[in-house]
């Protein structure tokens, strides 16, 4: 199963890295991988559908359309710890026929005040998920973090 993973440590609260996360029509300004979103809502919500612009490292340019699946900001688990979470899922014709098929998961792990965990997640399934350009989207989710924690710690001043 291709499957694109990244970490990352962000010194910066985690509400201020949740807003950079969720504030879809400001992506064009600091994000190198998803360039841009349309957003139908004025907030992101679950069951919004989301159009991506992606832009691989290697140039190339491409659509999808995400369904927002899960949209839980910072609170905290039973356990003590803060977390936030955002998922979407992959719709479209590759996604209908069970082609291609993926979830991209992403949460936030308060470690200390002002130190977070940002993870990024997707598992591709289906049949043709063999073909999925996975290399692509794992260089694209590393560029994405990095760009995440560049934002969040110029806002905050690096905690």
């Amino acid at each position: 199963m291709p499957t694109a993973h990244t970490e990352i440590l962000i010194d910066a609260p985690i509400e201020t890295i949740w807003q950079v996360m969720t504030d879809v029509r400001a992506y064009a300004q600091w994000n190198p991988f998803v360039v841009a979103i349309d957003c139908p809502d004025p907030e992101p919500r679950v069951g919004t559908d989301l159009t991506l612009h992606v832009r691989f490292g290697n140039g190339k340019q491409v659509r999808t359309i995400e369904r927002i699946t899960s949209l839980d900001s910072p609170m905290t688990d039973p356990q003590g710890t803060r977390r936030a979470r955002l998922e979407y899922r992959f719709l479209g014709l590759l996604h209908a026929l069970n082609m291609v098929r993926g979830s991209r998961h992403q949460t936030l792990e308060e470690l200390a005040p002002g130190q977070v965990r940002y993870v990024s997640h997707e598992d591709l399934t289906g049949w043709l998920s063999w073909a999925a350009p996975i290399k692509l989207v794992q260089d694209g989710f590393e560029r994405h973090a990095a760009a995440l924690k560049q934002r969040s710690e110029a806002l905050t001043g690096g905690r």
